[in-house]
């Protein structure tokens, strides 16, 4: 819909979001100011929820649209506070065992209360499109979220990430977005992303941004292999990749030495060697989205001792850039490029090195007048005198697969992430770490509903306990029987047991699997 637009309509629908986004400084006054890295409101106030993928999706292989809308679901636990209201947005609707279940984990709340507060809303459209594109395509059904609203002073939108489609969203809808804005996208593609890096002086892999050909692609690898000769492997990246799922790798091994006559029609014959992430994609389908959308190739990073650590900032209205919490990632896919999910924190090893990186980019975005969550990732490698070198990877100008479990750690504790020391601690001054995945997965667990799973935490004693505040918090838990695939976040008072408890499910959840599929 907002592809359609005229350049003056469009010009007009910016001025509009950027009026609207001026509610912000008053409406963040109402909002999360005792503590630095909470969003928590304390004046009557209504959050919309819309959990839209809108990326590419065609580099974007999620088996399940609602697994991933249900993975913000954690902004229910903002109904603890009694003057909120949430409306939840969904493309079809959400089972009541799986909102009665979010709701049964509130503390201090009867349920009934919270429902009351409650407002999901659908199109009730099961199609490929977008979320977002489902409600803009039905004005009746803006009106009805429109009527929702009580006080147009008191409300803001949080969607997942932002485009020309969610700022149009906002526009008909009245309210502010608390989110960068659109106008901002190219601050989050890989090839943006290392020009931020070389602006800010941060160090990140030798490479090339801006490549929209194979002749450029080749024409960069040559010249990384003249800087440095002894290069032997080279990931390339769709600009607008999201998880990894856009990258591939190629071996330079055996190529002509660099500078020799054979070098670039060497490199060009090498291309369709390239290993994708995933199998279903072809080295043509790629190629032509390396022209259409473009990319970037870097050294791919190596080490015997080799970790990808991220850092999750923010920007308040004010301009004030928050250094939210670090976290290990953990990768899998074919070359260790797909997300999979991420412990916290970061070890402190690294921890302090990359957020004061980080803050670099996170004040340069400041600057620029970016508002809301982000994050960054990184890779880190240790020397071979104990040292760890750090290298910005790319920045993720949205909500990611670290947000939710970490805001679901500090909702159900009122706590915080200290910056200068790496540890969480608990409103009662308990330190928490967890394990948290999206992508719990077998082809077994298709057997499986979500009745069973919580009967299975209840039954072994790891639901989420606010006594001990430990325990199993699922997500993406209703489409398990379509996708055999389910996300949990492991909370527990040290790595070590967060790691034990994640196991322990695990071993739990497939021997449940083995014994239903007889």
């Amino acid at each position: 819909i907002a592809m359609k637009m005229t350049p003056s309509e469009n010009t007009d629908l910016q001025e509009r979001f950027e009026s609207l986004q001026h509610q912000l400084v008053h409406l963040w006054e109402q909002i999360g100011r005792t503590q630095p890295g909470s969003d928590e409101i304390e004046e009557a106030n209504t959050v919309i929820v819309l959990p839209s993928m809108t990326v590419d999706d065609e580099t974007l292989p999620f088996p399940s649209q609602q697994g991933y809308e249900e993975r913000m679901l954690f902004m229910l636990f903002l109904l603890r506070q009694p003057q909120i209201r949430i409306v939840y947005l969904t493309s079809v609707p959400i089972p009541d065992v799986v909102i009665d279940y979010y709701l049964g984990i509130l503390p201090s709340v009867t349920v009934d209360n919270a429902r009351r507060r409650l407002f999901l809303v659908s199109p009730q459209d099961a199609s490929e499109q977008f979320l977002v594109s489902k409600i803009l395509a039905r004005p009746k059904l803006i009106e009805h979220i429109r009527g929702l609203i009580p006080e147009k002073s008191k409300v803001h939108l949080v969607p997942f990430m932002t485009t020309d489609l969610e700022r149009e969203l906002c526009v008909r809808l009245g309210i502010p977005m608390y989110a960068a804005d659109p106008r901002f996208f190219a601050f989050g593609t890989k090839s943006g992303c290392r020009r931020l890096f070389r602006e800010e002086g941060l160090s990140f892999p030798l490479g090339a941004e801006d490549i929209y050909s194979a002749d450029a692609l080749c024409d960069a690898i040559a010249q990384m292999r003249k800087e440095k000769p002894a290069l032997r492997k080279v990931i390339v990246k769709l600009n607008q990749g999201v998880s990894g799922y856009g990258n591939a790798q190629l071996s330079l091994e055996g190529l002509q030495s660099p500078g020799s006559p054979e070098e670039l029609s060497a490199i060009r014959s090498r291309l369709p060697e390239l290993k994708f992430e995933l199998a279903s994609v072809t080295f043509d389908w790629y190629m032509a989205r390396i022209e259409d959308k473009g990319g970037i190739v870097e050294e791919m990073i190596q080490g015997e001792d080799l970790k990808s650590p991220s850092v999750q900032m923010r920007v308040t209205p004010f301009g004030e850039v928050e250094l939210l919490s670090t976290h290990d990632q953990m990768l899998g896919g074919p070359s260790g490029q797909i997300y999979l999910g991420a412990s916290f924190p970061a070890d402190p090893a690294y921890g302090p090195s990359i957020l004061a990186e980080a803050k670099k980019i996170g004040e340069r975005l400041a600057q620029e007048g970016v508002v809301g969550r982000f994050a960054m990732d990184f890779m880190v490698v240790r020397q071979s005198e104990g040292r760890w070198q750090s290298y910005a990877i790319e920045i993720n100008l949205r909500k990611g697969g670290t947000t939710h479990p970490f805001l679901t750690l500090q909702y159900l504790t009122d706590g915080m992430y200290d910056p200068q020391s790496g540890i969480f601690k608990t409103a009662l001054g308990h330190e928490k770490y967890y394990l948290a995945t999206d992508v719990l997965k077998e082809e077994a667990f298709h057997v499986l509903t979500p009745e069973d799973v919580f009967d299975l935490v209840s039954n072994h004693r790891l639901h989420y306990d606010h006594i001990k505040q430990t325990g199993i918090v699922l997500h993406m838990i209703s489409p398990i029987a379509s996708t055999g695939k389910i996300g949990l976040t492991a909370i527990e008072n040290s790595p070590e047991r967060a790691e034990e408890l994640y196991q322990h499910f695990g071993r739990l959840i497939r021997e449940k699997a083995a014994r239903l599929n007889g």
